[in-house]
């Protein structure tokens, strides 16, 4: 044939002339690419798969792609509360809190008292995310999350005790898997306080791992008032289980096995979850542990033979070996509420006592804050503070939206606790002895024993950071890496080839474009990236994040490429890719809030400051990856592509980190903002008694100041005309409080030591 009758033929017959490019193109190129593929795909258990599966993507899907859709940012609503849910917290909240004495929890009663637990009960806070339909509040995750910080500026052990029921625990797991029937009788129970509920998941051997779980149940029939009732045998250890010690329905998970084929099907059924009293015989809940020497209730599961009729498995008969499944996806929205908002708690009373303490505290004549060493830590606690409050909100905003970001809910995890125990420890630093000694007036002492409990509990943060983020966002955040995957194990080789065939030529497209644009970007430092129409001032903000993005989209694909499944062994590798995807969602949240705020110009040292340092961070963690990476071709390629010219950011400045301290030295805007929520409380408690110092001693210090000015001695003062005697009556009452806030507690020495120990003194 001709080249024009061909080209004729092709004109012509265009739909066949593209079928047979198409079958080409599988044949020459995508089977090859398929069959390598294979080669690299990293092996994965079940469980693996489950989790990788679980929840949703979102926002964090937009950023992995290299061009976030900001319009979508900018419109998303960040939710309001509700009538309801405001009185909430404005009524039974306030009151939860002037009954809780946080000393007398932690340190005598060990525990909550008993108006505490019968308040809790009364009002639903343990019942905040069962429908109305059922007893329950029926609030947002905005709600619930509000709730628990606000309770945790005022005692970790009663926010813990609030949050464990409507976070990941039978309450939820029953409204996404329970029966009608198991609705309709647990849930009623479960709002009105009749039922505690606890979640036991933990074993000894298997941690963090649940494919390593030992404890078991066994399909059985037993004899039950003269009739044959099909069953489960759960033999089970557990331990930090919090509320076992007075739950009185346990959700337990275990391996369950049918070795009599009673059930007609496999012998191994998998991971399977059960409702069980605690009453039930063979089951004890009744022993404590003590967590960082904190009161909240936790202690271990154990059970022997406990034996529960089948309709008490969770979800009926069609969920037996989902366990899981319904575990991940559960705990894809509930971990980004619940410890952050404890984390966010603390982190905004940090601020609040800091910044008040600092102006209030003196030193060689000076307020403890004027000094650059003292500013550098309340620099840090305060944009800690506004970043992760500034996450939470976002977070919170998508699960309300119907998303559950399995990725988004590990990085807040992971960071919110890490900066939780950031902004705690330089809180200690700053306080100085002040809040080494224990006692009713240390108002961050719980906080601190706290830490280890946040860092550690729904997934310790090693596993976390080097593990799930990076690990599960590469995967479920790309556009078609997953798509890729699927087709390649397909049964149907035919229909697998066709639909990787789709996906691998959008990728290499999908590439290129981030490719093109990280390098050209690289060459501006992203001053051309793209911003959204109508950022103004924000623009340069935008950008940077645009260009962030698409280096992230470069070096995972890289990463991706090159190592194939050996990156799941790259835990450190994986871990710094994680801190990118994370720094870009965290100061997106940031974006979000200081335009949601009105672009307050007070706020824009924390802005900064927020973005200085955590664009400072990617750019480090993109050189650790890159001096890494194997190979010295792809680390000149990796550095041609994401870095043409060098790296060029610094830490942030000392003049900034002066900026944001002052943020919290001074009354008004930014400092009420980071503070909103915090329960100060009234009279002698220390948090009121330290606000009160704290207004009093800039009224005392503007009268000192034309003191100063005059050149007169205190006492000399109002003699002179320089001072009237009310303005003196107010510098002695500042400097009375000011004492007042100085002081520590001290006890009786034998009732520190105990009869024991005094008895070995006489």
């Amino acid at each position: 044939m001709t080249g024009v009758k061909a080209h004729e033929t092709i004109l012509r017959r265009p739909e066949k002339w593209s079928l047979r490019m198409s079958q080409w193109r599988r044949n020459l190129i995508s089977k090859p690419l398929m069959r390598w593929y294979e080669g690299v795909m990293p092996e994965m258990s079940a469980t693996e798969a489950e989790a990788i599966e679980a929840g949703t993507v979102w926002w964090d899907a937009q950023i992995m792609s290299g061009r976030p859709d900001w319009s979508y940012l900018r419109t998303l609503e960040t939710g309001q509360l509700t009538e309801a849910e405001q009185a909430f917290i404005d009524g039974p909240v306030q009151r939860l809190c002037a009954l809780l004495d946080d000393w007398q929890i932690e340190s005598e009663l060990h525990d909550l008292p008993r108006p505490v637990w019968d308040m809790m009960i009364r009002e639903g806070f343990l019942a905040m995310i069962i429908p109305t339909e059922y007893g329950g509040k029926g609030f947002s995750a905005l709600a619930h999350s509000e709730v628990v910080r606000t309770i945790a500026t005022r005692s970790i052990t009663a926010a813990v005790t609030v949050m464990v029921p409507n976070s990941l625990g039978p309450g939820e797991l029953l409204m996404l898997y329970g029966t009608d029937e198991q609705k309709a009788h647990y849930l009623p129970r479960l709002a009105s306080g009749e039922d505690i509920p606890c979640f036991a998941l933990t074993g000894i051997e298997a941690g963090s791992d649940a494919g390593a779980m030992t404890d078991t149940g066994v399909v059985v029939e037993r004899e039950i008032d003269g009739k044959r009732v099909l069953g489960i045998e759960i033999t089970c250890d557990k331990r930090y289980i919090t509320l076992a010690p007075v739950a009185t329905i346990a959700g337990l998970a275990f391996r369950l096995r049918d070795p009599d084929g009673l059930l007609g099907g496999e012998e191994e059924l998998g991971i399977t979850v059960a409702l069980v009293p605690t009453d039930t015989p063979g089951l004890d809940t009744g022993r404590r542990h003590i967590p960082s020497g904190l009161a909240f209730q936790n202690g271990p599961v154990r059970g022997k033979d406990v034996f529960v009729p089948m309709d008490q498995v969770l979800g009926g008969r069609d969920h037996i070996g989902k366990g899981w499944r319904m575990l991940t996806g559960a705990l894809a929205a509930g971990r980004g509420i619940s410890l952050p908002s404890m984390s966010c708690a603390a982190a905004a009373l940090s601020a609040q006592a800091c910044g008040a303490y600092a102006r209030v505290r003196e030193q060689f004549g000076l307020s403890i804050g004027n000094f650059e060493g003292v500013r550098e830590p309340l620099a840090r606690i305060a944009a800690s503070a506004y970043l992760i409050d500034a996450a939470r909100k976002l977070t919170a905003a998508g699960i309300d939206k119907g998303e559950k970001p399995a990725v988004v809910s590990a990085i807040m995890k992971y960071h919110a606790t890490e900066r939780l125990r950031q902004a705690v420890n330089d809180a200690m630093d700053v306080h100085g002895g002040k809040l080494v000694m224990e006692g009713p007036r240390n108002y961050l002492a719980t906080a601190y024993n706290a830490i280890p409990v946040a860092i550690t509990v729904e997934g310790a943060n090693i596993l976390t950071r080097s593990l799930i983020i990076f690990g599960q966002g590469a995967i479920r955040c790309h556009p078609y890496l997953l798509a890729e995957m699927e087709a390649v194990r397909n049964p149907d080789r035919e229909e697998g080839l066709k639909a990787f065939d789709h996906a691998v030529f959008a990728h290499i497209w999908h590439d290129i474009r981030n490719f093109t644009r990280s390098f050209a970007h690289g060459l501006t430092f992203g001053r051309f990236a793209h911003a959204p129409e109508g950022a103004g001032e924000l623009a340069p903000y935008y950008r940077q994040l645009t260009h962030a993005s698409v280096r992230l989209a470069v070096i995972s694909e890289m990463a991706l490429g090159v190592l194939g499944g050996a990156l799941k062994r790259k835990e450190a590798l994986s871990g710094r890719l994680g801190d990118i995807l994370s720094e870009v969602y965290l100061l997106s949240a940031v974006l979000k809030r200081f335009e949601a705020e009105g672009r307050q110009a007070a706020d824009k040292p924390l802005l900064d400051l927020c973005f200085e340092d955590g664009l400072y961070r990617v750019q480090q963690r993109l050189r650790d990856v890159i001096r890494e990476f194997p190979g010295l071709h792809w680390r000149i390629l990796l550095r041609l592509f994401l870095c043409p010219l060098g790296q060029h950011r610094k830490p942030p400045s000392h003049r900034l980190m002066n900026a944001a301290a002052q943020c919290v030295l001074e009354p008004g805007g930014p400092r009420e903002r980071l503070a909103r929520g915090v329960y100060i409380g009234e009279g002698d408690d220390p948090l009121a008694v330290l606000e009160r110092a704290f207004a009093a001693i800039i009224r005392r210090d503007a009268l000192l100041k034309k003191l100063k000015e005059a050149k007169t001695e205190l006492d000399e003062a109002v003699s002179k005309g320089v001072l009237t005697k009310a303005e003196y009556r107010e510098i002695e009452a500042a400097n009375a409080l000011i004492r007042e806030v100085l002081l520590t507690d001290d006890f009786d020495a034998q009732a520190v030591a105990g009869a024991s120990g005094a008895d070995r003194q006489s």
